[in-house]
């Protein structure tokens, strides 16, 4: 179908919509498509899209079941002959694209059909533009913070003042797109087609306003978004789908959500399900797909390809009938991208879709699927019209033609001022993009558009059927949802649907599900073994409240994970919510639900383990309470980090108010410091604490059942370890010291003591129950109206961000803009030569490389020989899997594994140790530190990869001459955070040239993922460079035939890493041609050289040309021998030159200068890093905070002596906080260190010191914020100075051990697995959850002393506590009346003078008031701390820090993760 106009059968087509027309007229109609090339034989079948079979298959299927549904009714007796009832018969397109209905209308079936054609008239689209955005420093952050507040009222109260400034994206669009009819969107980069792509499939929230006139099918977008959502979608450029689902169940999913009843084929809805799913995967190719995973970057799954088309059937799926996918093909090979606009094609004619389509380089046999086209420039619409009439048109315009340019590449070069060329006779050319807009305003097409517009419009309110059988359709499609909702199924029905897939992800993650049953399990079995058979007497009391705030701490906070995982899963909401799939607030609901089955299997082994090695109250009652509680408390801590994770913006935010309540939930859970001790002004938080009401409601449970007997040190006066004058157990004149207890009774019922202790009460136990179920709804019901209030899933808009320019930056700046301008008039001319110094060749000859597999090895190259000259650009191609890569890997030194063999010689000598120095690689991967500058990151590469000896006025010099080669001028304060896709290709290259290679420069895919004019720009840099002199060897993905002539020589290789061809492409590729013609390949006038020569060697989806395989028919060639010959010259003429080569050195600067340019750096990118190191310094504010809240203003009581031992244990939670963000930030800039130091840029010892370097001065201010938050508002009364340096070395501790472990970590996900054990023993072990006496001597002996936090705990507690008195409160003295005849020190000195205290009333003779402790040095002497060993405790925790790094050192030289 072409696009002029509505043609008479369409108009048919369109009227009375009776059953026969639609699906006849709809296949019947020819669909352009691509015509064989001369050369081509049949497909090799390797899952290639077939326009033709993917119809048959709908329709075999279509008939299949309207059979099925004839013998279905005549079974069940439906046919009333009589009436004329021939029934109804199932119809496949009816029930895709909408519903079958059951009418009584003459016997005949009713059926409602959608067709959605687009109008848009006078679109306008307008954004944020204006000033550039500076990055925001620490400094600036923290400004921020502390202005919220009152740039919140100014907002409020001025609101103006904030508004950003508009930027008019797209002006003023017209067009129509009927169904049925595909339109294929152009434009450079940043010309506005992703904006019209999103503002046409009614995505709109993205913009400050979108003006003008878009509807569908006569729908306004209001309504359309209101009540048809999911009728208009639009698929961004990346496939987002659950990477651990298969095809199936991604498939599946959407059917179950998006489907009718089926209610006339006689089978159930998952057969007819089934049936329909395996159609969709036969119709696109990948049926053998159907039980692999999708995968994604870092799961393993189906091929990028594969992938694509998965999108598109569940797009299908979906049932949306305006689709707008946007770059879908970046990345795919040119055959791919052919399959994948095949299966568009198929997707619009089978189900009379609208389809809006953007493409990187589009083929000419792609550009033919197409019926329309618009191209944009600069947001302006330039052509719109019939997709086979746009090249003539732009000729038309004056435009000089490029036949063998492809059409798509011609359309695009000629908006772009720099690759467009003009007609000698043009004079009244277009040359901007408001002249080309005007140019089309004033041609037949744009009256030809608005003929049709017209037409379709008039058509619509002709047949207002068309618009009422389209709302009744997707009315009648409903299954329990309400006709006001955009939804197929009703609410519950998209939770148990939710609920199934969650499920079946959870299932899937075994790795996930082994960590997480793992690392509970190891834990429970620590704290068990710490804990073990705990006495039922008074010592039994604190140690069991322990044991039970551990057990209920640690899956309270394993909730905390409920965070990213949150946010994680953004991006696929935000899709199938905007495909109506499900409410978001369905999402919250069945997470919850699904999540039941695994965390209540993993939380009963952990309450079995923790509750049964502890020896808590051996009977079921008990036990089973206990769970019941301890889960309940889960439940609800879940639902409140899951509540933070749906509200916060950004992980960090959620991590700092995370932050925030976590230290609030534990002081005030009444463990730490009871009801009755707290401030009377927080001490609220403790009546809207979740994890109080399930502490006391354990507690309750294990001491409403049992009694603890008063023995050994718990009475007073007691023996202690000398005496023989007291009982040994609680006598008339002796009092038991476990609050609770009752004078003259020789043990406590535990629910006294919990009275006492803690202001509970027994019988709370189920009102506590009941508000745990409270807080669970509550925080579920917040949960659903979060997540619906703010959907987040479209993430941040791509925004340039710049550094603050320094007065040295402006001023080159300005000399770089006068230079560009120059260029501009004339008046100079880039010189470039100063950049190369190649003037050496390079020969390989029989190379072979074998990669270790199981079993034995695999070769991956066979005999690969070639040369590289000076000056000359060479292209290394071949299919997917050909070892295109892997060549390149071998030739540039960059493998790490296998076997090499070969002669690889530079100037006819083997390569030296210079050689990784002497060449640049500029990978696949654009890897850089994202907070550098452009003319940072160029900078730092000359700097450490030229020689020292060069001047850095000359190497700045250089840099700069080649960001004006790179035309990179206006954006050389940019962050590279910020760069758009090219500009970090170019930028890449930059790098590398910043080195001055001598010898050669490796490119590996530089094109991948360009538009086809970007990838011009790229290569047309190449020749630049190769004409001055520069050696270059390039990998290149599918080039256009423009692209292709630029190079000078081919490397081919095809599966197997066997040589093809290797010699001259020639002029218009005429030696290529020649050697495939000479053995039986013809390559067409109009056919690209480059696809061709894949095509005829069998690379693609077609096999390959003649019979021979042409791996041998090279090495059988006249070319084969000229090759082998001029390999030998070039070594011989080499030979007779002497070695010039440099001494050789492993790095071209010494150590400390690399140490400094790396630590600055390092310390740069951290100041531009504010939510990484505000959120520390935040944390850390936050936590001493609230511990000196609640323990403000300390005096010198007993219970205030306990409160000093709490507060300084809070300073061992640091180094947890510190590990969650060293951990990823580590790995992450190691992966950048891989890549820089495969260049031998620097040295792993200066990576990890630089990396440590940079953290101190961050470190330092968290200490110093740290201290004087905790230690003045606490009345602490140790040495200051004492105090700040065990604080600061535990934190440079946490650093490191964060480093440490991250250096030994492969991936993130791993290293966060080794935080919450290492934090648990490093806690549990140091002697104050569980004091010293009570510990077993199995962990006594070793684990105690070895745990670091012992000499945090051990220094700073007799820092605090020597010599300070302690006086006793009322409340606190132990009352025992003395035997008569005797005073209270008669009776008790012998006891005082054994174990310390002192009596109030050492005279009196009734009431004896006994004070526990009279110095603090009583209290932490029996825990094996001593005031003497304090100096020594600073200095091992320092040997632990420097141990730290020296791990952190080796493992980066030796285990940097990075295979290849």
């Amino acid at each position: 179908m072409s696009g002029d106009g509505i043609a008479a059968p369409k108009e048919t087509a369109y009227e009375d919509d009776d059953q026969a027309g639609s699906i006849t007229t709809l296949t019947e109609r020819p669909t352009p498509g691509p015509s064989n090339t001369s050369g081509s034989a049949e497909h090799a079948n390797e899952h290639p899209v077939d326009l033709k079979n993917a119809k048959d298959e709908f329709h075999h299927l279509a008939r299949t079941l309207s059979r099925r549904s004839q013998a279905s009714r005549r079974s069940g007796g439906q046919v009333d002959v009589e009436k004329g009832d021939q029934g109804e018969e199932f119809d496949l397109l009816a029930y895709l694209t909408a519903d079958v209905e059951k009418t009584d209308k003459a016997g005949a079936a009713g059926l409602r059909r959608k067709r959605v054609g687009v109008v848009w008239e006078n679109l306008t689209v307008t954004g944020i533009g204006g000033a550039r955005m500076q990055v925001t420093t620490f400094l600036a952050a923290i400004l921020s913070t502390i202005l919220f507040l009152p740039m919140l009222l100014l907002k409020v109260f001025s609101p103006k003042r904030f508004q950003p400034t508009p930027k008019t994206i797209l002006h003023d669009f017209n067009g129509v797109l009927q169904p049925g009819e595909m339109c294929l969107v152009l434009g450079r980069p940043g010309s506005g087609c992703t904006t019209f792509l999103k503002a046409v499939s009614n995505r709109r929230d993205e913009f400050l306003s979108v003006d003008g006139r878009v509807e569908y099918a006569g729908i306004g977008a209001e309504e359309m978004d209101r009540r048809f959502k999911g009728e208009v979608v639009y698929n961004q450029e990346d496939d987002i789908h659950m990477a651990t689902l298969t095809v199936h169940d991604t498939l599946s999913f959407a059917l179950e959500l998006k489907m009718p009843p089926a209610r006339l084929t006689g089978q159930t809805r998952s057969q007819l399900h089934k049936e329909i799913e395996t159609m969709l995967l036969k119709m696109l190719n990948i049926q053998h797909t159907a039980n692999t995973l999708v995968g994604n970057q870092f799961v393993r799954g189906v091929s990028g390809g594969e992938r694509k088309r998965v999108s598109i059937a569940e797009m299908m799926a979906s049932r949306a009938h305006v689709s707008a996918w946007d770059n879908s093909t970046r990345g795919l090979d040119a055959s791919t991208a052919l399959d994948y606009t095949k299966s568009l094609r198929v997707l619009t004619d089978v189900l009379e879709q609208t389809t809006f389509v953007s493409l990187y380089q589009a083929g000419e046999n792609i550009y033919k699927l197409f019926d329309k086209v618009l191209v944009i420039d600069e947001g302006r619409q330039v052509y719109f019209g019939p997709a086979k009439e746009a090249r003539q048109y732009f000729v038309s315009l004056g435009f000089k033609d490029f036949p063998r340019q492809t059409t798509a590449d011609y359309l695009t070069g000629c908006t772009d001022p720099n690759e467009r060329e003009y007609q000698e006779n043009s004079v009244s050319a277009p040359h901007t993009s408001e002249e080309l807009g005007a140019a089309f305003r004033k041609s037949t097409y744009y009256a030809e558009m608005e003929r049709n517009r017209r037409d379709y419009e008039e058509f619509l309110q002709r047949n207002q059927g068309v618009k009422e059988e389209f709302v009744e359709a997707v009315m009648e499609s409903k299954r329990g949802a309400s006709k006001r909702s955009p939804y197929t199924r009703s609410f519950w029905g998209q939770v148990k649907a939710l609920t199934a897939r969650q499920f079946k992800l959870q299932l899937q993650d075994h790795f996930s599900l082994l960590t997480s049953y793992g690392t509970s399990i190891a834990l429970a079995l620590v704290i068990g073994g710490t804990f073990l058979r705990l006495p039922l007497t008074a010592a039994g009391g604190f140690t069991r409240g322990s044991v039970i705030f551990m057990a209920l701490l640690l899956n309270a906070l394993d909730a905390f994970g409920e965070l990213p995982t949150t946010m994680m899963g953004r991006p696929i909401l935000h899709k199938q919510t905007a495909y109506a799939f499900y409410r978001s607030a369905a999402l919250p609901v069945a997470n919850t639900i699904a999540d039941i089955p695994f965390s209540f299997v993993r939380m009963t082994i952990f309450d079995i383990i923790i509750y049964f090695m502890a020896g808590l109250k051996l009977n079921a009652g008990g036990f089973f309470t206990f769970h019941l509680l301890n889960y309940t408390t889960f439940l609800s801590m879940q639902g409140l980090f899951r509540t933070f994770g749906i509200l916060c913006p950004d992980f960090d935010t959620a991590f700092r108010l995370a932050a925030l309540f976590v230290p609030v939930t534990i002081l005030y859970s009444g463990y730490l410091i009871p009801v009755f001790s707290m401030q009377r002004w927080l001490f609220w938080i403790y009546y809207i604490n979740p994890l109080n009401y399930g502490f006391q409601s354990l507690l309750e449970n294990e001491m409403g059942r049992i009694d603890m007997d008063c023995v050994g040190s718990y009475v007073v006066p007691n023996n202690g370890l000398t005496l023989n004058k007291y009982p040994n157990e609680v006598g008339p004149n002796q009092v038991c010291t476990l609050p609770g207890s009752i004078p003259g009774q020789s043990s406590v019922a535990g629910s006294n003591y919990v009275q006492a202790a803690f202001s509970m009460n027994v019988h709370w136990i189920w009102r506590n129950f009941g508000i745990l179920v409270a807080f669970f709804v509550f925080f579920q019901i917040a949960q659903v109206i979060a997540q619906e209030r703010t959907n987040r899933g479209h993430g941040p808009m791509g925004m340039q961000l710049f550094a603050r320019e320094t007065k040295e930056d402006k001023k080159l700046n300005e000399e770089l803009k006068d230079r560009r301008a120059a260029i501009a008039r004339g008046e100079q001319k880039p010189d470039i030569s100063s950049l190369v110094k190649s003037k050496e060749p390079f020969t390989f000859e029989a190379v072979n490389y074998h990669v270790p597999v199981p079993g034995g090895s695999k070769r991956l190259l066979h005999d690969v020989y070639g040369y590289v000259k000076p000056g000359s650009l060479t292209a290394l191609m071949g299919a997917s899997g050909a070892g295109k890569t892997t060549c390149l890997d071998v030739l540039a030194q960059r493998k790490n594994i296998g076997v090499v063999r070969g002669d690889i010689l530079m100037n006819g000598r083997p390569l030296g140790a210079n050689f990784a120095r002497g060449t640049a690689y500029a990978e696949q991967m654009d890897v850089h530190e994202e907070s550098a500058t452009v003319r940072e990151a160029l900078r730092f590469s000359a700097y450490l990869r030229q020689e020292a000896s060069v001047p850095k006025a000359e190497k700045d010099k250089y840099v700069e001459d080649i960001i004006e080669l790179l035309e990179m001028d206006d954006l050389a304060e940019a962050l590279v955070l910020g760069l758009g896709v090219e500009a970090r290709k170019r930028l890449t290259i930059g790098v590398e040239l910043a080195s001055k290679p001598q010898l050669l420069l490796f490119l590996d895919e530089p094109t991948s993922g360009l538009d086809g004019q970007s990838a011009w720009n790229l290569v047309r840099f190449l020749r630049k460079l190769a004409d001055s002199g520069q050696a270059i060897l390039c990998t290149i993905h599918q080039p256009s035939s423009l692209l292709f002539e630029s190079f000078d020589r081919l490397l081919l290789l095809q599966r197997g890493g066997e040589t093809v061809y290797c010699g001259p492409i020639g002029k218009d590729s005429q030696y290529l041609r020649d050697y495939f013609a000479k053995h039986g390949a013809h390559c067409g006038p109009t056919d690209n050289p480059a696809e061709f020569m894949l095509e005829a060697i069998g690379a693609g989806t077609t096999r390959r040309i003649g019979s021979k395989d042409w791996g041998e028919i090279w090495l059988e060639s006249e070319g084969y021998q000229t090759l082998r010959t001029e390999i030998n010259e070039i070594k011989a003429e080499a030979s007779q030159h002497p070695n010039t080569e440099d001494k050789p050195s492993f790095y071209a600067t010494r150590i400390p200068y690399q140490l400094n340019l790396v630590t600055q750096r390092a310390l740069t990118a951290l100041w531009r890093k504010p939510q990484y190191v505000w959120s520390r310094l935040f944390i850390h504010l936050v936590i001493s905070f609230w511990v000196s809240m609640t323990f403000l203003r300390l005096n010198d009581s007993l219970h205030d002596l306990q409160y000093r031992v709490f507060a300084i244990f809070f300073v061992t939670v640091l180094p947890a906080i510190i590990m969650a963000q060293i951990e990823p930030m580590f790995i992450m800039n190691r992966m950048i260190f891989v890549r820089e130091a495969s260049s031998r840029m620097y040295s792993p010892i200066v990576f990890a010191l630089a990396q440590l370097f940079s953290e101190i001065p961050y470190s330092f201010l968290c200490a110093v914020g740290y201290f004087l938050l905790m230690y003045y508002p606490m009345h602490f009364v140790g040495n200051a100075g004492y105090v700040f340096g065990m604080i600061f070395f535990t934190e440079m501790f946490g650093v490191t051990l964060g480093q440490a472990i991250a250096s030994l970590s492969p991936s993130i996900r791993i290293a966060a697995l080794f935080n919450p054990p290492i934090i648990l023993i490093l806690s549990t072990f140091c002697g104050v959850t569980i004091p010293y006496p009570t510990l077993g001597h199995f962990w006594r002996s070793w684990l105690y002393q070895l745990t670091p936090f012992t000499r945090v705990v051990s220094g700073l507690l007799s820092n605090e506590l020597y010599n300070l008195p302690v006086i006793c409160s009322e409340s606190e003295y132990y009352i025992f009346q003395p035997p008569s005849g005797q005073n209270c020190w008669d009776w008790a000195g012998d006891f005082i003078s054994e174990v310390g205290g002192y009596l109030a009333n050492k005279n009196a003779t009734s009431n004896c008031q006994y004070c526990q402790y009279q110095f603090g040095q009583q209290f932490y002497t029996p825990l094996n701390i001593n005031y003497s060993t304090r100096e020594r405790d600073l200095w091992i925790l320092f040997c632990y820090f420097i141990a730290n790094f020296i791990i952190t050192v080796v493992a980066s030289r030796f285990l940097r993760f990075a295979k290849r």
